[in-house]
């Protein structure tokens, strides 16, 4: 450790020395030669190299959390920070006239998640770091993610997102395994990304590839053939399941990323010299959604084949390793595949899921709801975690109540012991410390550099709440963001925006639950209202950043409108002076950094019951931006935090909207005839105005969803989502208030740090050894 030590001092000390090197190296240039491109290259050598001298978490137990996607987003800055670099390398380069924040546009985002569940393994792997737990991801190495968004004719078109370079933060390694579909047989390749601590050690993010892969099969945006197995594995991340081949080649890319996973895991107990006997002792295994469930039969298989173990063993350790994740409320989300599928893809697997199902039968016979193969012959994953997994957790207070009253309630019933809580998190080191610089360093003057390592002790700002020149300070500091987003997105989407404006912003994955679609029937109704002549005090700009999966065609149709909506509002003088409204393109983490520190607004609408948490809500708090929401997800627990005076909540609650579930009393179109408003909302979207600038086909389909099924219950809540939300930009008018609201939230963060939802984890589940010990690099 002592060597280790030393070695990451020496390369710190001598940065400029290294860059120089490295520089030469690589280029033949020195330092202040480079271009902006040539020295984040540089940086990132450098930066590795820190990382290859820094200590390891070590302990006799380790966490391996698998999950399909990872979220990492840009890694130059949040490296750089974790390591204490950031402000040496922003002096350093300072003084050759260059600019680390322009270098750090350099940097491809990694393309290896989708959304919420992506975005939080990442700050859970950033936390299980800082705080010094043994730990590593595992998943998969796509090459093109989920796509890259491009707008044309107001419609989403999709392309691959290439970002894998030649210089990238991945290493690859020389380990690799053989994984078998029935007698077909692949061999795997794997990749790490080391995971920088805050002051901590480094752990490891490992995503295993194809050494086959063949990215000459995606010819035109995102289509390939989809039976290349040997050749597509790795290519996208969720493919398009919306045919048999889709469906199948999601199994594909499932069983390849746990059968490498259990691998790897045996193989480190092994090297070990651990006794698999008690696996329990020295793994957990964090189930991350449903995605690697078949990470369970698949140890039970490798296990017993081993002829090391009886199944009743096999099963009974596995049992006592594997915890699950749950993220949805949704039923549809849970996946469910049919065991015809699971026997063309892994039928050496099928013997132990069915004989996890004979034993579940065997118990339940009259309960059908908790079986794992169901009458329909469809394998329900989900219910093999639950059974056979020794934890359950939700993602906030309300989505696990939910889970245990009605979703799993069968389940809950049987394993009351098993159900826990464990209220997702962020990692403040990269939404605030990183995207919110000036903030931060204000933040610091006031309380000093606590809440760096313990949030919690953002709460000391509330001393501050009544004082004129620090709410003055916040407001200023949130105006500078607003200048900065509109140059960026001047930029990149040649809209030009208002930063005295009140910026509105909702930005997640496209889904009608979070109902981006109710935002834009707000949006028509307050056209319609500057159009009839009704004012607002102040201009308002509406953001929104989205991605739709491609077969999902109703979200498609929002994004439609949205772009429709777009065009008529931004070139219509009558309104463009009161309201603009602006949906980027191809939103992601690093368009995140950008549009967060300068919200005002933070829209968290989704129908109540049906968000797991959400964390965007959490981001948008930590950087001072005031809640606009229902009492879903996390933002129950905000609300609870900051108080009814510093936070904004409409609509209908979860027992009410679950009772209109199950009655099925909810009748869209009543809504709609009884109310002039909603009426003429819904009416705007056939409108001639609205056709001549969109398509019929995806307007009127959208507008009859609407009307005659509106399943996510936009028209229940939208009279008093306008309501609230006029209230809301009617209160940003008194600065000083606004300002406090702000301050307020900022101070009520701490508890969603990620760094405590990992404690708990920990605490409750894990049962690691919390810095239990380094180990010095070889």
């Amino acid at each position: 450790m002592a060597e280790s030590n030393l070695k990451k001092d020496i390369l710190m000390l001598n940065m400029e020395a290294q860059l120089e090197e490295i520089a030469f190296e690589m280029f033949g240039k020195t330092v202040k030669e480079l271009s902006d491109s040539e020295t984040y290259y540089a940086l990132l050598v450098f930066v590795k190299r820190v990382m290859k001298v820094s200590d390891q978490n070590i302990g006799k137990k380790k966490i391996y959390y698998i999950s399909a996607e990872f979220l990492i987003g840009k890694l130059l800055s949040n490296n750089l920070i974790n390591l204490g670099l950031y402000d040496g390398v922003e002096k350093l380069l300072s003084k050759y006239g260059k600019s680390l924040s322009s270098i750090e546009e350099i940097e491809p985002e990694p393309s290896l998640g989708n959304g919420g569940l992506g975005r939080l393994a990442a700050c859970f792997l950033d936390s299980i770091a800082s705080m010094g737990l043994p730990g590593e991801g595992i998943g998969l190495n796509y090459h093109f993610g989920l796509f890259k968004q491009v707008f044309k004719d107001h419609l989403q078109c999709a392309e691959k997102n290439d970002w894998i370079e030649e210089n990238s933060w991945l290493t690859k390694t020389d380990i690799t395994f053989d994984v078998y579909f029935g007698k077909k047989k692949v061999t795997s390749r794997l990749y790490d990304i080391d995971v920088a601590g805050y002051r901590a050690g480094v752990n490891k993010l490992r995503l295993f590839d194809i050494e086959s892969v063949d990215e000459s099969l995606v010819k035109e945006g995102i289509d390939f053939d989809k039976t290349k197995i040997d050749k597509n594995l790795t290519l996208f991340l969720y493919p398009d399941d919306s045919d048999e081949a889709g469906n199948l080649l999601r199994i594909y890319q499932q069983y390849f990323m746990v059968s490498n996973a259990a691998q790897l895991i045996l193989k480190e107990m092994k090297d070990k010299k651990y006794d698999l006997r008690h696996l329990d002792d020295h793994a957990v295994i964090q189930i991350n959604d449903t995605h690697p469930t078949m990470i369970i039969p698949e140890l039970i298989r490798i296990l017993v084949e081993d002829k090391a173990f009886t199944m009743d063993e096999a099963i009974e350790v596995v049992s006592r390793t594997c915890a699950y994740t749950n993220h949805t409320i949704l039923a549809e989300a849970l996946e469910k595949w049919p065991l015809k599928y699971l026997k063309k893809v892994v039928p050496q697997l099928v013997p132990y899921i069915e004989e996890l199902d004979r034993r579940v039968k065997d118990k339940y016979k009259k309960n059908s709801k908790v079986w794992i193969i169901d009458k329909d012959e469809r394998v329900h994953m989900a219910h093999i975690d639950i059974h056979y997994g020794f934890s359950v957790n939700g993602v906030a207070a309300i989505h696990t109540q939910i889970l245990k009253d009605t979703e799993l309630n069968h389940f809950y019933k049987i394993y009351p012991e098993k159900f826990n809580n464990k209220t997702n998190g962020i990692t403040f080191r990269r939404w605030l410390l990183s995207c919110n610089r000036e903030l931060a360093g204000y933040i610091s003057e006031l309380i000093g550099d606590g809440y760096k390592k313990d949030a919690n002790c953002l709460e000391r700002l509330l001393e501050f709440k009544d004082d004129a020149k620090v709410l003055e300070r916040i407001g200023q500091i949130k105006m500078n963001r607003k200048k900065e987003l509109c140059e960026h997105i001047k930029e990149k989407e040649g809209v030009i925006l208002n930063p005295d404006s009140i910026f509105d912003i909702q930005v997640k994955r496209l889904h009608e639950y979070k109902r981006q679609q109710m935002n834009a029937l707000y949006i028509i109704h307050k056209y319609l209202e500057i159009k009839g002549g009704k004012k607002p005090s102040r201009p308002i700009t509406f953001i929104f950043g989205a991605k739709a999966a491609p077969a999902y065609v109703i979200a498609q149709d929002i994004i439609h409108l949205l772009l429709v909506m777009q065009e008529i509002i931004n070139n219509d003088p009558d309104v463009n002076e009161y309201m603009k409204l602006v949906m980027v393109e191809n939103y992601n983490v690093s368009y995140a950094e950008k549009l967060i520190p300068a919200c005002d607004i933070s829209e968290q609408i989704s129908l109540a019951s049906k968000e797991a948490s959400g964390t965007g809500n959490m981001k948008f708090m930590l950087n001072g931006a005031v809640t606009l929401g229902t009492s879903d997800g996390a933002n129950v627990e905000i609300n609870e935090l900051v108080g009814d005076d510093n936070i904004y909540i409409f609509g209908a609650k979860s027992d009410e909207v679950i009772k209109h579930y199950e009655k099925a009393d909810y009748v869209s179109k009543n809504y709609y005839k009884k109310s002039p408003v909603i009426k003429e909302a819904v009416d705007f979207i056939t409108s001639k105005a609205a056709l001549k600038a969109g398509h019929k086909e995806n307007l009127k389909r959208l507008q009859d969803e609407l009307l005659n099924k509106d399943w996510f219950m936009t028209l229940l809540d939208l009279e008093d989502y306008i309501k609230v939300k006029d209230q809301a930009l009617s209160d940003y008018e008194d600065r000083k208030k606004w300002n406090r609201m702000a301050l307020v939230n900022i101070a009520k963060a701490g508890f969603f740090s990620s760094d405590r939802t990992i404690a708990e984890y920990n605490r409750d589940i894990w049962h690691l050894d919390i810095g239990a010990g380094t180990m010095a690099k070889k």
